[in-house]
């Protein structure tokens, strides 16, 4: 209707009207067909449009019953009414005398009474509408298929078994599958009613899932289909009990290969048994599917996959997983979609008029590929010269007679279904001519060219017209002897010539020529007769080549003798090319046949035929491509290496082999081993063929095995790798950490190559997997090598002579690197002028250009994994979507850092689109790229990836450590140092340790930490004239480098007045008098003195000092109990010099800023008490516990008193309040202690109860386990006689001390450690003992503590005590310090009366 709406509109419109007055003019029959309604017809002639004439509802595809009824529905429309018949199987019905067919009134046919037996099918067929109008045409509709159900008929039936509760079980019940849809199950002779856990498959059969007790019963199926019911054999199902034991994994059912057409459901049936119950899983095409997310795909019970609405995209292999946790199972069958054939593009109406040449398109898909034909008014359309089928669908109609006129049909047929289309030719008359004159006959025709497929026609105007330019010519011409007659028009007016192609040889054809003028046609001219020129014909292509795969290395190929070619066939030409490349061979072959031997193994070739006769080569076929068959590999897995995991296992890794060698189809690998000393014991194991590792369990401990992997295809295994062995760890060593140093490295230099020996790490519990080897000029970390773990030497070779190498040696494992050792040394010079290189010269060669470079690789990514690997992976836009590798190419992997900036690039190759690059400096930034080489050809580099390495623990120390004393503080140093070599991250701070003995034990070392990247620092009141020893360590993030070495460093001499311009401490504003004489303890008298009054003055004092010495150890004798003594004598052995030996005199340790309680001048180590007390307190107490001095020595003490706040805006210091809570506390050693450095006279007090007093007793006692105790506690036990020298520190002082505390024991309350300690606080530990020193790792840096007791190698800095006496705020009464200050004062006056005498 749409055709006919469009044909009125064009009628009338003037511009129609214009056109067919032009065409009268020139009444040209040659112009082009007119399609969909533009009708080119003149006025005066008859109008004719398209007829409206289509099916409004086609037949379809129908199942039916034996004696049943079926309607068959069709219905066409047109004006007027068309005339309904129809076929079956080709044939038309007659329904006039059929009492059991008729037709109804729309057009539909109606069966009654299914007729269907054995030997008597009627009514089932094909069957066709056909829809006619006479004067107008015929159309036919689609063909339908009638499927009668035949008799129910049972191909299997259920069986009896049993099944165990929980478990799957089916039940068969196979029937034709046209009664498929008919059939029921019963249990107990009741109808089984289905659900989700019991379903029936589309086969019939009956799947119980997860049965229960009530499933047990008798089960029958039956088929219902028109006639009484059939019944199967009823069967019993039992349902057993959980035996709780373990059974084979089963499929009960399995998938099958199955066709489904788009839009129909499908189910692929998979059911497993076995205990414990499977689980089941789908894969396609190596996918897993989601059937819990997917609206389309739902898991079934038993595990049968249902797909809803299949599409073209469901097609594919699916692979059935059944998995109970024991083992695994799988089956897999191929889905096959196909499609009903549909109209692309569907034949469109035709306006033509008589002699034209039309095409009528027709464009189908479906699946199967539809096969077409054309139907012109019901009747098939026979190919012929005139009828052909062009571009694969098209219809051509060539020389269009009046017959042509009607309704053709493109029917589309595949084995789903088939579908028609439709189209309209109407064949128009010439307008009459107008009045006037026409053109008479063209002259003197003649075919000038006369060749084997074309004519060339000239002729002179007509004699009507001799000038003729406004003429137009048209000419007719057909094969002599046929009807059918062609028109060719001339291009412009005026034109005399004409050239008429396509022509066959060796054919005569009749040629007449018409002119046109502006009335119309005029005469034609008398007919020519012309024979084409016979064609020396050439062989076509040979039809039917075939070629199929004879072995893995030869091929066979067959044709047949060519359709057309004149003259015999002498031989044909087999030409063949391995695929993928551009070598195309060839072989000549006499018959119709030939085997090509010698080909590559699983390797697609192509092949193509050309046939020779007399005239040369004909036309070659198409080519057919196939592969040979596959073989075993012709060579072994490649990059076999095994891995020892532990006692008891290896792992093995490998490389398929390479793609040219593997002859198929990688399926598998075959695993075997064996123990090293029994060689007939050998172990298989097989792994699916796209494994490349299995981990081997169950081996003897400590046990050589050898290993070989060999590659197997679906013919048989391939050649094996050479044996490889590897020896498990006799005990399960430790792989939690990384390796320990290893215990020696030596290298041994020579002039281009450094000979490196080392030994294992004596940690023998921890797992080596290997060692890294560093080496460069002034750095080790130019070239990296990384060696077996059994090896103990290497050569690095390619050195430069006489140069300086540093080497590192690091032990490793899957952990990572362990701490390096490292050694230097410097290459020979050149002394052997036989060792001068050899220069090879190449002979001249001529350049081959380069091929064309191939893409390079994308997305490359940097993925860190540690502090020295880094993970490079990328895609290959040359490869296809799924990214796998089948041909040789390999990527080659370039990294450098920036810094310094002439790194050289470092490169490594890899055949997957990842590597792992390792060996890289910590924290530090690195730039990679890809290339991918391919035969000759190579891409360029891809764009960059960075990544920087995670940061280490620095592996050198600080460089350049120097100190120097500070200009007028001689007391006071500056450390200097450089970052390490090799920080490995950023650096968050230094630990600098000082000592006086270089031989001490680390721990026993003063700590001074620095926060943050300064790299200088100040360190105050050191002893003058002593040397000291400084070592520095860094940390970053990770923890602490190693230390540098000890730099030593001696304190200046102090110096007075006319000293060497050191001045004394600044002493503040509160500074006293000395109560006799103004030196101080170190400095020179302000009178001259000759030589003879300062001898006279030395022994003075040294008598004094032994006179008091005596009298101090009879007052301390008559106030200490003989059981005090017995204790004093014990704790003091406890405490014994052991970390300082030798005379006092030879070391002057450093004042360490600890507050000196008692000073004692014993002969301790022989005092029999095995119990001494051990004490701690602010303050010093009473003269008893120091050594006498002269009154120079207590003016300084007065001097210092009050100076402490003086020092506390020092440059580089932490004030008071940054020291609280980061410096610990430390007990040391007291045995060192010169007697001749000044302390502070402190007071006695005879006050307190006996009962206050510290014991020290047991081993199992902490340090810290006494707290601070208070002045009263201390001075009773200085009134008993218990005088062991300690010391007291203050949390919040800067860290000066010999050892690090222990962690403090549960116990006892401790009290805020930045307060002072008070007397009050003397009472809360009373009773909780203290043993020898323990020390403790500079882990406990940055913890508060407690003040502890601290054994003092050193007699202590008044300055300090008067800083402790200011801070604790007066804990001493005016009264008890007036009484200490008498009796200090007396002590002063007996000195000076002995001295006088």
């Amino acid at each position: 209707m749409a055709a006919e709406r469009g044909a009125r509109r064009l009628l009338s419109t003037p511009s129609f009207w214009l056109y067919c007055l032009l065409l009268l003019g020139r009444r040209a029959p040659g112009a082009a067909a007119a399609r969909s309604g533009s009708a080119p017809q003149s006025p005066g002639a008859s109008i004719r449009t398209f007829t409206p004439f289509y099916f409004l509802v086609e037949p379809v595809d129908t199942l039916s019953v034996r004696g049943s009824s079926v309607i068959l529905n069709c219905s066409a429309y047109s004006e007027p009414s068309p005339k309904i018949e129809w076929k079956k199987d080709g044939t038309f019905l007659n329904l006039v005398s059929d009492d059991r067919r008729q037709l109804l009134p729309d057009g539909s046919l109606f069966i009654s009474n299914v007729v269907h037996s054995k030997h008597n099918k009627p009514d089932e067929g094909y069957y066709q509408c056909v829809a006619t109008v006479e004067s107008l045409g015929t159309i036919i509709s689609r063909t339908a298929k009638l499927i009668v159900a035949g008799l129910p008929r049972f191909t299997s039936q259920p069986e009896p078994s049993s099944v165990y509760a929980g478990n799957n079980a089916i039940l068969n019940c196979e029937v034709n599958a046209d009664l498929v849809p008919f059939v029921r199950w019963e249990q107990n002779r009741q109808p089984l009613l289905l659900d989700d856990r019991v379903i029936k498959l589309p086969s019939g059969m009956l799947v119980i899932s997860n049965a229960t007790e009530g499933d047990g019963g008798l089960y029958r199926c039956v088929v219902e289909s028109g006639g009484p019911p059939k019944y199967s054999d009823e069967v019993e199902l039992k349902v057993l009990p959980d035996p709780e034991v373990i059974s084979d994994l089963v499929f009960l059912k399995q998938p099958s290969p199955l066709v489904r057409v788009i839009g129909q459901d499908v189910v692929l049936p998979c059911v497993a048994s076995g205990l414990p119950t499977p689980t089941i899983k789908w894969m396609k095409n190596e996918e897993a599917l989601d059937t819990e997310s997917s609206e389309r795909l739902v898991l079934l019970a038993g595990g049968s996959l249902e797909i809803s609405d299949v599409t073209e995209d469901d097609a594919g292999t699916y692979f059935c997983i059944a998995d109970n946790g024991n083992e695994t199972i799988e089956a897999q069958a191929e889905l096959t979609v196909q499609a009903q054939p549909e109209f692309l593009k569907q034949p469109t109406n035709i306006y033509a008029h008589e002699s034209m040449d039309i095409v009528f398109e027709c464009e189908v898909t479906g699946k199967p590929t539809p096969t077409v034909k054309w139907v012109k008014n019901g009747d098939m359309v026979i190919p012929s010269d005139y009828f052909k089928i062009v571009k694969e669908h098209n219809l051509q109609v060539l020389g269009l007679v009046k017959s042509d006129e009607g309704f053709y049909q493109c029917i589309a047929e595949n084995d789903v279904g088939n579908a028609q289309a439709g189209a309209q030719l109407i064949i128009l008359e010439h307008a009459p001519a107008t009045t006037g004159p026409l053109p008479s006959a063209p002259r003197d025709v003649v075919a000038s060219l006369v060749s084997t497929r074309f004519i060339k026609l000239t002729w002179r105007t007509p004699a009507s017209d001799p000038h003729g330019d406004n003429l137009t010519y048209s000419v007719f011409y057909t094969k002599e002897g046929i009807a059918r007659e062609r028109v060719e028009n001339t291009s412009h007016p005026g034109e005399m010539q004409v050239t008429i192609q396509n022509l066959m040889p060796a054919t005569v054809y009749i040629f007449r020529v018409m002119a046109q003028n502006k009335h119309g046609s005029g005469e034609s001219s008398a007919p020519l007769r012309v024979e084409t020129q016979p064609e020396v014909q050439l062989p076509g292509p040979a039809p039917n080549l075939r070629a199929y795969a004879a072995s893995p290395t030869s091929i066979t190929v067959t044709w047949e003798t060519p359709v057309s070619g004149n003259g015999e066939i002498q031989n044909y030409k087999l030409y063949y090319m391995e695929k993928g490349t551009d070598k195309e061979q060839d072989v000549d072959v006499s018959s119709h046949s030939y085997t090509i031997n010698g080909l590559k193994k699983y390797t697609e070739y192509s092949f193509r035929v050309v046939a020779y006769n007399k005239h040369g080569p004909g036309v070659s076929t198409p080519d057919v491509a196939v592969r040979t068959l596959s073989d075993v590999p012709s060579a072994a897995p490649q990059n076999l290496s095994l891995e020892v995991r532990n006692s008891k296992s290896i792992m093995i890794h490998w490389q398929p082999p390479a793609p040219a060698t593997q002859n198929g189809q990688i399926t598998g690998y075959k695993i075997r081993y064996r123990k090293a000393s029994r060689k007939s014991d050998v172990t298989e194991t097989l792994v699916s063929g796209t494994q490349l590792s299995q981990l081997i369990e169950g081996l003897d401990r400590g046990t050589e095995y050898n290993f070989r992997v060999a590659a197997l295809t679906i013919n048989g295994t391939g050649p094996a790798t050479d044996w490889l062995s590897a020896e498990t760890f006799e005990s399960d060593l430790d792989e939690t950490r990384v390796p320990e140093v290893p215990s020696s490295l030596h290298v041994r230099p020579l002039v281009t190559s450094i000979v490196v020996s080392w030994t294992p790490p004596e940690n023998q519990n921890i797992v080596v997997r290997g060692y890294a080897i560093g080496y460069g000029i002034g750095s080790p970390h130019a070239q990296t090598i990384k060696v077996d773990y059994k090896q103990r030497y290497y050569t690095i070779e390619n050195l430069d002579p006489s140069s300086h190498y540093v080497i590192t040696l690091k032990a490793f494992n899957n952990v990572g690197e362990g701490i390096p050792l490292y050694e230097s040394a410097v290459t020979r010079p050149h002394t052997d002028t036989s060792e001068v290189d050899l220069f090879v010269i190449n002979a001249p060669y001529t350049p081959v250009p380069d091929p064309t470079p191939m893409m390079p690789p994308v997305g490359v990514q940097a993925s860190i994994l540690s502090h020295d690997t880094i993970r490079i992976t990328w895609a290959d836009n040359s490869l296809p979507k799924h990214q796998k590798i089948t041909d040789s190419r390999y990527y080659t992997v370039r990294w450098k850092t920036n810094i310094p900036a002439n790194t050289k690039y470092k490169n490594a190759n890899a055949t997957t689109l990842s590597y792992l690059v390792t060996g890289l400096k910590p924290n530090t930034l690195y730039e990679f790229s890809v290339m991918v080489t391919k035969g000759r050809r190579s891409s360029t580099w891809s764009m960059t990836a960075h990544g920087t390495t995670f940061e280490l623990v620095p592996t050198s120390p600080p460089k350049d450590v120097t100190v120097v004393s500070k200009e007028g503080k001689p007391k006071t140093i500056i450390v200097n140092w450089q970052p390490p070599s090799e920080a490995n991250g950023k650096i968050t701070g230094y630990i600098i340790y000082y000592s006086t003995d270089v031989n001490a034990e680390i721990h026993d070392w003063v700590i001074e930490p620095v926060v943050g990247n300064r790299l200088t620092h100040q360190i105050q009141e050191l002893t003058l004239d002593t040397p000291y020893y400084f070592k520095i360590q860094a940390r970053n993030s990770k923890g602490m480098g190693p230390m540098s070495e000890a730099v030593q460093f001696r304190t200046p001499k102090a110096s007075g007045s006319g000293g060497k311009g050191s001045r004394l401490p600044d002493l503040g504003s509160d500074y006293k008098p000395p109560m006799s004489g103004s030196n101080s303890p170190h400095g020179s008298p302000t009178s001259p003195l000759d030589s003879n009054m300062l001898l006279v003055i030395i022994v003075s004092v040294g008598v004094i000092t032994i006179v008091v010495v005596v009298i101090i150890a009879v007052f301390c004798t008559r106030r200490t109990t003989s059981h005090q003594k017995k204790k004093r004598a014990a704790c003091k052995s406890v405490n014994g010099s052991h970390k300082y030996k030798g005379n006092s005199k030879d070391v002057k340790p450093p004042d360490l800023w600890i507050h000196h309680e008692r000073l004692e001048l014993k002969p301790i180590d022989k005092s029999p008490d095995p119990n001494p007390i051990m004490t701690d307190t602010p303050i010093p107490r009473n003269s008893q516990d120091i050594t006498p001095v002269d009154n120079s020595m207590d003016s300084n003490i007065h001097q210092r008193r009050n100076s402490y706040r003086g020092h506390e805006s020092e440059d580089s210091m932490s004030t008071l309040a940054g020291r609280r809570g980061m410096r610990p506390k430390m007990m040391m050693p007291f045995d060192s202690q010169p007697p001749q450095q000044s302390v502070r006279n402190t007071p006695s007090t005879d006050t307190m109860p006996a009962s206050s007093s510290q014991t020290c007793c047991t081993d199992h006692q902490d340090p810290e386990g006494a707290t601070s105790s208070s002045y009263l506690a201390s001075s009773q036990e200085e009134d008993s006689g218990q005088s062991l020298p300690t010391a007291h520190v203050r949390p919040s002082h800067p860290l000066k001390s010999f050892a690090v505390p222990a962690i403090p024991p549960p116990g006892p309350p401790t009290y805020d450690p930045a307060l002072p300690s008070t007397p009050l606080l003397s009472q809360q530990a009373l009773n909780h003992h203290i043993h020898s020193v323990k020390t403790a790792s500079i882990g406990t840096l940055g913890r508060s503590r407690p003040p502890m007791p601290v054994v003092v190698p050193s007699a202590p800095e008044v300055q300090e005590t008067t800083r402790m006496l200011e801070d604790s705020e007066s804990s001493y009464e005016p009264d008890e310090l007036t009484k200490e200050m008498a009796h200090l004062e007396g002590l002063m006056k007996d000195l000076n009366a002995i001295t006088t005498a």
